[in-house]
């Protein structure tokens, strides 16, 4: 028989679904390059320009057509905030090459608090990441599909999983994966960018006309204008999730593993930022642009809306670029993917989350970590019936918190080690911090009565979780601990009890097990049929080696409870016993055989779970 054929049917499909297992020798392997590298981290962050200008003019429509004039002093102030963010994380990778982002900058040096403020952010913000990824992508195939809209949820459902099942692949194999639509999403924006420019420049000079959703276009002229900007501004902030993921996963490059996480970071900021300047520029030179809700069928993207102004709206390459769009928009997730798993890895290293989370699988990858994200993101998906516009309001809270807690921690990283040139560094992150923390205030407060409310409530719910499952290892390690000056001392009072449901060869090895332990063996019979006792007791007192038999009567025909009550009246008239509950336990070779048995080990376990000084042994026999 070959190897293939006695490996279980579940293991076999399972290294078909996820690959075979990689030696922890061959992890070096795994590490991505630069190259691989930006498509696994900044896929998130790039695909933000597909709705980050669009968000910024929904905002100042509101105020008036002429107010979209300001669309692009606000798209260089978010570019401008991106390159402060971009040298500030550049200074806390070299600072921190082992990783960890804002969590470890914020614990090392303002505290356990901060840093668990910080990691609860991120860890609420990676979820929304991959719901408001996945829920844009799969509107911008409703969008050019209606008939796809009444399975927004399932489709997202959908798309989740295969984002995660990429994932528990291995970090190369989702790199290779994602490589191909995010680089082509980047060319294919960067031509069509190219082009509209070109037209812009030569073609004759037009007055854009602006078509709003009617009764929302001014709707707001009486609020301040300032209120309106900076609402905008906000809008526009999304296009900064997922900066911090490159210094979150600086670990998964190949060494030397900071100087290829920095070249990786500058690449997608200058991306983004090229990106995000071109959008924002054509989108005030279109001969006419619609700003109308998604709800509105003559909906359209802004991003489709210059791709037909660029290819024309029957061009192949208009719909190549809608395609590459709704790829990385769903394939962003996968951001989330690389980082709250470690991020994850990193609190459970430090005892705030339960301790498997800091476990990689066979695939070296954190599964445990890729599989809660997959759940709590379908989870909020169905709560919010797969809709972005809900979606989209509870979105950047949480990473710009984070940001405010890292930058405020170089700026305390630099005041205690005063390393060469720490000046300047410190000088950077004093204005990284305070344009992140202005920027957290302006999204929550103009972004409060949308949605933000909600993360607001959640991010100190997350906080006091990581607390109390912290409390909760201290107190075991506390309990745990073994104090030199305490002596051990041997309980010598032990009674074993043999289960005997029938004499055959499986108890008699579980009588040999009984009987190799210091204490007083008994056998006990829990009585369900009374006709079988006198041949019971023939066989027990010839094969029984001399250990007496209990028989307990089961008025209930139940196997389990009779024997927590003789238990529970041992350790009543013996206070301090040890008591060891052998059951044997057959072992078949098939999995079906397995069907035909009855696993009372396991029950008795869950019985006797709360019962102190009593264990439960299997001996287990084996059928062919």
């Amino acid at each position: 028989m070959s190897e293939t054929s006695k490996t279980p049917v579940f293991k076999r499909l399972r290294r078909a679904l996820m690959g075979a297992p990689i030696p922890t020798r061959e992890a070096h392997h795994e590490k991505l390059s630069p190259s691989v590298g930006l498509a696994v981290f900044s896929s998130d962050a790039l695909s933000s320009v597909a709705y980050a200008t669009e968000a910024i003019l929904m905002i100042l429509v509101l105020m008036s057509g002429s107010a979209l004039g300001y669309q692009l002093p606000i798209s260089l102030a978010v570019i401008a905030l991106i390159a402060v963010i971009t040298v500030s994380y550049r200074q806390t990778i070299r600072a921190y090459p082992g990783g960890g982002g804002s969590y470890i900058v914020a614990s090392e040096n303002l505290g356990e608090t901060a840093g668990v403020i910080a990691g609860a952010a991120l860890l609420i913000d990676y979820v929304l990441t991959v719901a408001v990824s996945i829920a844009a992508g799969v509107a911008a195939l409703a969008s050019a599909y209606p008939v796809l809209h009444p399975y927004l949820i399932w489709l997202s459902v959908l798309f989740i999983m295969i984002v995660a099942w990429a994932n528990l692949r291995g970090l190369r194999e989702s790199g290779a994966v994602f490589a191909v639509p995010t680089y082509g999403f980047v060319i294919a924006m960067f031509v069509m960018l190219g082009v509209g420019l070109y037209k812009s420049l030569t073609g004759p000079a037009v007055t854009q006309q602006v078509v709003g959703e009617p009764g929302l276009m001014g709707s707001e002229a009486n609020f301040p204008l300032l209120f309106i900007i900076l609402r905008a501004f906000a809008a526009g902030c999304t296009a900064l999730t997922g900066i911090e993921a490159v210094a979150d996963g600086v670990q998964a490059f190949r060494a030397p593993e900071a100087k290829n996480a920095s070249k990786t970071l500058v690449r997608m900021s200058l991306i983004l930022g090229g990106l995000f300047l071109g959008m924002g520029y054509l989108a005030t030179h279109l001969p006419q642009i619609s700003l109308l809700s998604a709800k509105n069928p003559e909906y359209r993207t802004l991003a489709s809306q210059i791709a037909a102004y660029s290819f024309g709206a029957n061009s192949p390459l208009f719909y190549i670029l809608q395609f590459l769009t709704a790829a990385i928009l769903i394939l962003a997730a996968n951001t989330a993917f690389a980082d709250f798993p470690r991020l994850a890895s990193f609190l459970s290293r430090d005892s705030y989350l339960p301790r498997y989370m800091a476990r990689q699988g066979d695939r070296l990858v954190f599964h445990n970590g890729i599989l809660v994200l997959a759940v709590a993101a379908i989870g909020l998906v169905i709560l919010f019936k797969g809709e972005l516009e809900q979606l989209l309001p509870l979105y950047a809270v949480g990473v710009f918190t984070a940001f405010t807690l890292s930058q405020a921690g170089m700026v305390a990283h630099w005041l205690k080690h005063r390393t060469p040139g720490w000046k300047n560094s410190f000088a950077i992150n004093v204005v990284g911090t305070g344009l992140c923390f202005i920027v957290l205030l302006i999204i929550l407060i103009t972004k409060f009565t949308e949605g933000a409310w909600v993360v607001a409530i959640l991010l100190p719910l997350v906080c006091g979780g990581l607390i109390a499952i912290n409390r909760r290892y201290r107190s075991m390690a506390a309990q745990l601990g073994i104090k030199d000056e305490e002596e051990t001392v041997e309980n010598a009072d032990h009674v074993i009890l043999l289960l005997v449901p029938r004499v055959h060869r499986g108890i008699i090895a579980g009588l040999d097990y009984a009987q190799e332990m210091k204490g007083t063996a008994q056998a006990v019979h829990v009585t369900i049929n009374e006709k079988a006792l006198p041949d019971l007791h023939r066989k027990w007192q010839r094969h029984g080696r001399g250990v007496p038999l209990v028989v307990l009567p089961s008025p209930y025909r139940s196997l389990i409870q009779p024997v927590l009550d003789y238990v529970d009246r041992i350790r009543a008239e013996r206070p301090g016993v040890m008591i060891t509950v052998v059951v044997a336990e057959a072992v078949s070779t098939k999995w079906y055989q397995r069907l035909l048995t009855e696993n009372v080990a396991q029950q008795l376990k869950v019985g006797l779970g709360r019962r102190k000084n009593v264990v439960v042994a299997n001996v287990r026999y084996f059928l062919n």
